[in-house]
């Protein structure tokens, strides 16, 4: 199986019509139907039903093409890269990054570090705790800014002075919005939005004192930035932290903090005794002389 088949396949799946990719591809509508099909046959499943409609994935399909995405991705990595070796340093740093306070302090180490090394690039997934993580572990991403609690034991990692503050995101018309501090007794008749994450949605209940069918909980959210639209249409309120807030604010919405007061660290992440690209070992070393100003 080559890489440029992956690639082909890719571009198929992507225009879901066999004559646009080719063109895109610019190759023939016989030769990129061969390729598929021998494709298929060499993994002994259908990976695309054909019809008048254009293309459509199976379920072999739409698994068949994430793995190859994340192929083809370290392939350009790996690459880019290599490129690089005989030059200046330059090639591509990988971070993702969940929507914590540490997002700041992540902020001015890139740009801190672009402006020394003009020729490194970044690229910036914004993404679950749980997504960062899968990527860390396949080879996708170099650095992850994570959210406690996390189990570090595969990872180097700078735990950020920063502290996020936890807290209730409702509506400024909503009756508890001109409180200075919320209680779980405060809480608990409100319909609430919780992270899916299940450490941080166990650690909420825990606090809260109740258990999950004791409470209306109509939604259930990965970033904030989709669950503060629903509290801004008036679905419930949104358990979160001051530091992803940040990130994305809207003058409709009030945060309010938990009483007793519930923090949490941001920390930067990468995997132990893992080969890294030039740049992205450069990073690292700064991201470690920030380790030696926090300690």
């Amino acid at each position: 199986m080559e890489l440029r088949t992956l690639r082909y396949f890719l571009a198929a799946a992507r225009e879901e019509n066999i004559t646009k990719a080719a063109e895109m591809l610019h190759v023939t509508q016989p030769t990129l139907s061969r390729q598929i099909m021998d494709l298929e046959r060499e993994l002994g499943v259908t990976l695309m039903q054909r019809g008048k409609n254009g293309l459509k994935l199976t379920d072999d399909g739409i698994f068949f093409r994430q793995r190859a995405e994340e192929i083809v991705e370290l392939a350009d990595r790996l690459e880019k890269n290599f490129d690089g070796r005989h030059n200046d340093i330059c090639g591509m740093v990988v971070i993702g990054a969940s929507e914590v306070g540490g997002s700041q302090t992540l902020a001015k180490l890139i740009k801190k570090f672009s402006e020394k090394y003009l020729s490194v690039q970044f690229t910036l997934y914004n993404e679950t705790v749980d997504n960062i993580k899968d990527r860390l572990d396949k080879g996708l991403v170099d650095i992850g800014l994570l959210l406690e609690p996390i189990d570090v034991t595969k990872y180097d990692y700078v735990k950020l002075s920063q502290q996020d503050t936890w807290g209730l995101l409702l509506r400024d018309d909503h009756p508890l919005a001109e409180k200075k501090s919320l209680t779980a007794e405060d809480v608990v008749a409100c319909p609430l939005l919780l992270p899916l994450r299940e450490n941080m949605r166990m650690e909420i209940l825990h606090w809260l004192g109740r258990d999950e069918k004791e409470l209306r909980m109509p939604l259930f959210y990965t970033l904030l930035s989709n669950a503060a639209l629903m509290v801004a249409e008036g679905l419930g309120c949104a358990f979160c932290m001051d530091g992803a807030l940040a990130i994305r604010s809207d003058p409709r919405l009030r945060f309010i903090p938990l009483e007793p007061r519930r923090m949490t660290h941001s920390v930067l992440v990468w995997k132990k005794n893992n080969l890294f690209s030039p740049a992205a070992s450069l990073f690292i070393q700064e991201i470690n002389m920030l380790r030696a100003k926090i300690e």
